[in-house]
């Protein structure tokens, strides 16, 4: 049977949802439309069939909102990269406090003593960690670069990003010139790129081995933009500097406040906006409230980004990591910031039980930074480590809302503080921070 073509359809927004899709119901099913702003009649066509929703892709807005604003960036709307640039920061903002309210509320059945007012800094050209994916397009008659399509897995046809450090915002027509004259150029999937305070690194994936040509043609777009160039030809370890052949100092970020310098490798996993990710590690600070005869836990600790801060304030700190490579660079960290009442130790968080004898000797303080999956094997050995103050810092208000409820509910903590951290402005990416106190 041929599949039915789908046409384009014309309704009204009644609402939203969490990530800023506007919601319409047309012959009794809804239909989430990316870009479409409650009250607004719009123009549409569905891409995703599903059971209970579709989801469609913005053609036109035939009568606008009041709070719909001009996006900066000339992609919006076909890249997949930010879903929220047509309205107003405050409005983003509002979006993701309320998704973080209604996932407490409903997941957690928990609220805060205070909701924190929302954590802000930089709106543009803050991205200093990112992924962007390469593809020799022989239909277009150029390499693409860029972030991947919204309603498509193909790579966005962009030209500048916003979003992204100076000056690589401006450098994506360059590097697709520079990469079409590769002969590689059909094998360069990805390039990883990294901003530090004092250098800027790019890690090209690179699936064949490059020719000299090539190799010469990397060398020289790097010299003539202060770049790093990295390959990458195999595993985490298989980096390889080509440009320049040496450096006096390691790419590092500064925690001004606590007189920390954080050294990490290009491939490693920093916060994105250093703006925001200074006024977070001084929030979770001053709100886990360590003194000199405390004992600290940082748990998912990566290269030390809570962990050398604490330690100012601590009597000791124990930070733990999956990752044998991180806590190396974390103790390194450690050491070059002359921190001695700090050590580190590889562990998988998703599989402890409470025997440990880390877990065992238990904590004052605690601090969670754990990934979307959230922290709950922590959370279930909470009542051996007995910190009397929590810092929970969650990428995913559903998680962070599990664990409150089991937190509150079944292990006697008090949600004091909660709000969100704009760590992503113009996407639809939830970054939050709690703080629980024993009740």
């Amino acid at each position: 049977m041929a599949r039915k073509r789908r046409e384009p359809e014309t309704a009204v927004i009644e609402s939203s949802t969490h990530d800023g899709r506007g919601i319409a119901a047309v012959n009794g099913k809804k239909v989430f439309v990316a870009g479409a702003l409650p009250g607004e009649t719009v123009e549409f066509i569905r891409r995703k069939s599903r059971r209970n929703f579709d989801e469609a892709q913005l053609l036109e807005v035939i009568e606008a909102s009041e709070d719909r604003i001009t996006a900066k960036c000339e992609a919006f709307g076909r890249c997949g990269g930010c879903s929220l640039q047509h309205v107003t920061e405050d409005y983003q903002r509002d979006i993701k406090s309320q998704a973080l309210k209604d996932n407490l509320e409903r997941i957690g059945k928990v609220e805060p003593d205070t909701w924190l007012p929302p954590m802000i800094g930089p709106a543009w050209n803050y991205r200093r960690r990112a992924r962007i994916a390469v593809k020799d397009v022989r239909a277009k008659g150029r390499v693409l670069v860029g972030f991947r399509e919204r309603h498509a897995p193909f790579i966005t046809d962009m030209h500048r990003c916003e979003v992204l450090t100076k000056p690589i915002d401006g450098l994506l027509d360059e590097l697709s010139e520079m990469i079409g004259n590769l002969s590689i150029r059909a094998r360069l999937p990805q390039i990883e790129i990294a901003a530090a305070e004092n250098a800027t690194a790019m890690v090209f994936r690179v699936l064949d081995a490059p020719t000299d040509a090539d190799k010469e043609l990397l060398i020289a777009f790097g010299a003539s933009h202060d770049i790093r160039i990295y390959l990458q030809p195999g595993g985490l370890d298989s980096l390889q500097l080509i440009q320049p052949e040496s450096f006096d100092e390691p790419l590092y970020y500064t925690l001004p406040d606590f007189d920390i310098r954080i050294d990490f490798e290009p491939i490693d996993f920093v916060q994105v906006n250093g703006e925001i990710n200074r006024r977070m590690v001084n929030f979770a600070v001053e709100h886990l409230r360590p003194g000199p005869d405390d004992r600290v836990l940082d748990l998912y600790c990566g290269i030390g980004n809570f962990s050398l801060p604490l330690a100012r304030k601590s009597g000791a700190v124990l930070g733990v990591e999956g990752e044998q490579g991180l806590v190396a660079r974390a103790a390194g960290n450690a050491q070059k910031n002359g921190l001695e009442n700090l050590e580190f130790r590889v562990a998988d968080l998703s599989k402890i039980d409470g025997s440990e004898a880390w877990v065992k000797a238990g904590c004052d303080r605690l601090l969670l930074d754990p990934a979307r999956s959230g922290a709950a094997e922590i959370v279930a050995c909470i009542d051996v480590l007995a910190p009397e103050r929590i810092v929970y810092v969650s990428c995913h208000p559903g998680t962070l809302a599990r664990d409150a409820g089991l937190l509150v509910h079944e292990h006697g903590y008090r949600l004091e503080s909660a709000g969100i951290i704009d760590m992503f402005p113009h996407t639809a990416h939830v970054e939050s921070i709690a703080v629980f106190t024993q009740a």
